[in-house]
């Protein structure tokens, strides 16, 4: 049996003893990869010309086509792993 001595609250025990499921570290976590989505639709936005007559080839480029939403699919992956991750 465990007696009271041995079952003394240290900042170590109280963190893992604690109700909230996620800790500090996995909201900061979390907060990398919202930044990493968000940057993913920055480098999607514009790109369109100001005239419906007027083709503008920007709108193709490597970076609203391929980076932008590689960012966007890999932020939200980063996402997961944040959520799921426990630290000891």
């Amino acid at each position: 049996m465990a007696t009271s001595e041995n079952m003394k609250e240290t900042p170590e025990n109280q963190e893992n003893n604690s109700n909230m499921p996620l800790t500090r570290r996995n909201y900061q976590l979390l907060a990398i990869g919202f930044a990493i989505v968000v940057l993913g639709f920055v480098l999607m936005m514009g790109g369109g010309s100001d005239s419906p007559e007027e083709f503008n080839p920007e709108m193709f480029s490597f970076r609203r086509i391929t980076l932008a939403p590689l960012l966007v699919v890999g932020g939200f992956a980063f996402e997961i792993y944040a959520i799921l991750k426990r630290f000891k």
